[in-house]
């Protein structure tokens, strides 16, 4: 009688695993959501749930995920054509920092939310542009960028897209343009060093008239000022010629005799 029940209990575990152990296997759904994605869970079509980082098991039938990358990206928004206000055309590349903050939005409200930020992207650039010379944009990139970012942020936000900037990458100008960017700032260079030489020549005479002035009051100074330039040109090993100036004081010569030597009357130079 034993044997009989340990043969009924032991056919009824092979039943159990032929029959319930896959109908157990379809029931239960393991998946992984990897670190910096977000699972969306569905329930025949139906979105119930996010799933962060980790392991997760639901039970039961119809149960679908769908992973979405929250991690940072970049969006190259290349070649856009547009006219300034002093009427320049040109091409804008525009760098757009970009992340998903709320992945149901991105997924449920949009069917391709990287294409509704490009165009979000190229609007903002034609209306911001239009508005600003080509100096100014040349000049103050980081406060195009700043407009730019207030523009895109708030379209990106309906979508669940957080925009951490907008940088303004390359600003192409037709061929002529180039040349004539390019020949205004040579001549902006080149009056600039005439202006330093100039400056420089103008330091140099002021220099030279107050050497002059200092001079004609002081005609011993003059003297000196010569003489040096004699024992200069001497050490140098080269032949000077000079004439007298005209206010040249020659040295006094005194024809005194050798101290302690008798003159005729008997008295002696001290």
């Amino acid at each position: 009688m034993n044997y009989e029940i340990l043969f009924a209990i032991f056919v009824a575990a092979i039943f159990a695993g032929v029959i319930v152990l896959p109908v157990i296997r379809k029931l239960r759904h393991a998946f992984d959501v990897p670190e910096g994605w977000a699972g969306l869970v569905y329930h025949h079509g139906l979105y119930v749930r996010r799933n962060n980082a980790g392991r997760h098991v639901i039970w039961g039938f119809g149960w679908t995920v769908k992973l979405i990358d929250l991690r940072k990206t970049s969006l190259l928004v290349a070649g856009q054509e547009v006219l300034t206000a002093d009427n320049v055309g040109l091409k804008l590349s525009l760098l757009v920092t970009c992340q998903i903050t709320d992945p149901a939005k991105a997924a449920h409200e949009t069917q391709n939310w990287p294409g509704d930020l490009y165009n979000a992207a190229q609007l903002a650039v034609r209306a911001v542009v239009c508005g600003v010379t080509v100096e100014v944009l040349l000049g103050q990139r980081l406060d195009i960028g700043a407009r730019l970012l207030a523009r895109v942020q708030p379209e990106a936000a309906k979508i669940g897209i957080n925009v951490h900037a907008v940088g303004v990458k390359d600003v192409m100008f037709a061929a002529d343009l180039k040349r004539a960017f390019a020949d205004v700032l040579k001549a902006k260079q080149e009056g600039q060093a005439a202006l330093e030489r100039a400056r420089g020549e103008s330091a140099a005479l002021r220099n030279l008239a107050n050497a002059a002035r200092l001079l004609d009051g002081n005609p011993a100074l003059q003297n000196l000022r010569l003489m040096q330039s004699l024992t200069a040109a001497h050490n140098a090993g080269n032949t000077l010629v000079v004439g007298m100036p005209g206010g040249f004081m020659p040295l006094k010569q005194t024809n005194s005799a050798p101290t302690g030597e008798k003159k005729e009357n008997g008295s002696a130079e001290v």
